[in-house]
């Protein structure tokens, strides 16, 4: 030891070499694991091909917000009607929990006659003929079934396979596995029919820890199709480019200094939002489509419907956006059940029929997967007089078509009230299990790694739905 050196002195220059040492390598693999996040980074959003032989490509999921009454709409219950305002069998109600009801309120029978349709003869309410007319391209889930009876939580397992927020999408799930067939449009679009979103917000379209490449863009009726997409006051179209060239700049030497995936992420925004300036006016526009096309679809221009939303989502899908999600947040009838449900059927009848034939007669429809549906069912119990139903996860009915689904299949059963799925029960999982199978994946495989764990959408669960494949 030299006279001026100190124990902690000698303590200190033997840390340092020890980490110089043994750690030299542990930086060196820091810097080449950097190095190769960097040179990994390319287009997150480039088409990319299935593990699978996929019958779909593109999805446009009819999201009906607030659950349409399966009872009154899809799933005919003769026996329900014959005990109108009787109380329902004990054995039903052992460990039911409802949302608002008592559970042992009267029966209630559907308030719409029934008609069959197609060479299937699948039955639909009268308050149905236009989706009555397509219904030999329908594949009807009459044994839908899921754990949640509030909106929110049960939208969002619906849409991420989880009641937490947090979790990515169905829509951001299939960018992330497919990209896009297109550089000016968003990949995964989302749009709503009325003034307020789904019940469970963003959540329904968010890409929870994927990159935020996946989320959703929040597209608009009315106005610009997305907010700030038109330049400000002033602002020439030259300034605008120099401004994002400046910002696209300083990002990029930022991720060059960190690498961090999230800040190409950025770039990529800031240009596909002045691609979007270029392109998203014509597309949005649907008055550029033939009178007749409107006309097919019930579609006004310039105003919020739903109507124009379906129209719009068959323009997007035709210019290679991969996910379409329309919601339309109206169907909570715990009373004005009739009233209601006439509204919300002369709102998506026609265009949901149309939308089918339209893309029929293009070519379309074979690769494009259209998923109609909400979070739950209705009760058969009576809520608000007698002109109302409650909350019911027990059995719902939800229906698919194009993509790769046999048209004319009446898939499940509920029991004579309607009140549980009973035969070829499928659960939520089970459907979004049959999406990805539709668009070439193994759910099981389809995976992303966060916090030491692997994700997936249906979680641990899911089966596909292979009776309705074709």
């Amino acid at each position: 030891m030299l006279p001026s050196q100190t124990l902690s002195d000698i303590q200190r220059s033997h840390s340092r070499r020890w980490f110089l040492k043994e750690c030299g390598v542990g930086l060196g693999g820091i810097a080449l694991a950097s190095l190769e996040a960097r040179a990994s980074v390319t287009n997150p959003l480039a088409p990319k091909i299935p593990p699978r032989v996929a019958k779909a490509k593109n999805v446009i999921f009819l999201f009906m917000g607030g659950a349409p009454s399966h009872l009154d709409l899809f799933d005919n219950k003769p026996q329900l009607t014959k005990l109108n305002g009787t109380r329902p069998p004990a054995e039903l109600l052992k460990d039911y929990q409802s949302a608002f009801i008592q559970p042992n309120n009267t029966l209630l029978g559907p308030k719409f006659a029934f008609k069959k349709y197609g060479r299937a003869g699948t039955e639909m309410a009268e308050i149905l003929p236009h989706l009555g007319s397509v219904a030999d391209d329908l594949a009807v889930i009459r044994s839908m079934h899921t754990e949640a009876f509030n909106h929110a939580p049960a939208q969002i397992l619906l849409s991420t396979g989880s009641q937490q927020f947090g979790r990515p999408s169905l829509g951001s799930w299939v960018t992330y596995g497919l990209g896009c067939e297109t550089d000016d449009l968003p990949s995964f679009v989302v749009m709503s029919s009325g003034s307020k979103g789904p019940s469970g917000g963003a959540a329904n379209f968010n890409s929870g820890f994927l990159p935020s490449v996946h989320d959703g863009v929040q597209f608009r009726s009315v106005g610009d199709p997305v907010l700030f997409l038109s330049n400000p006051k002033g602002i020439e179209k030259n300034n605008r480019r120099a401004v994002i060239d400046a910002i696209n700049e300083l990002n990029q030497r930022h991720f060059e200094s960190v690498g961090d995936p999230e800040i190409q992420t950025r770039i990529a925004a800031y240009e596909m939002s002045a691609r979007m300036q270029e392109v998203a006016p014509e597309v949005t526009d649907i008055s550029r489509e033939p009178k007749d096309i409107q006309e097919m679809y019930g579609a006004q221009p310039g105003e919020r419907s739903f109507a124009n939303n379906a129209l719009l989502a068959r323009r997007l899908v035709e210019r290679g956006v991969r996910f379409v999600e329309l919601f339309h947040e109206s169907w909570d009838q715990h009373g004005g059940l009739v009233g209601g449900l006439k509204k919300n059927c002369k709102d998506v009848d026609q265009a949901c029929a149309a939308l089918i034939k339209d893309l029929k007669q293009r070519g379309m429809l074979d690769d494009t997967l259209i998923v109609f549906g909400g979070e739950f069912g209705r009760t058969p119990m009576v809520q608000g007089g007698n002109d109302g139903r409650d909350h019911h996860p027990n059995a719902f009915t939800m229906w698919m078509a194009g993509g790769g689904v046999k048209g004319g299949v009446n898939h499940g059963k509920t029991d004579d009230l309607g009140f549980n799925a009973v035969e070829d029960k499928v659960h939520v999982h089970d459907l979004n299990a049959t999406i990805l199978h539709l668009l070439g994946f193994d759910h099981t495989r389809l995976t992303t790694r966060f916090q030491g764990r692997d994700y997936r959408l249906t979680d641990v669960h899911g089966h596909v739905v292979k009776p309705i494949l074709s």
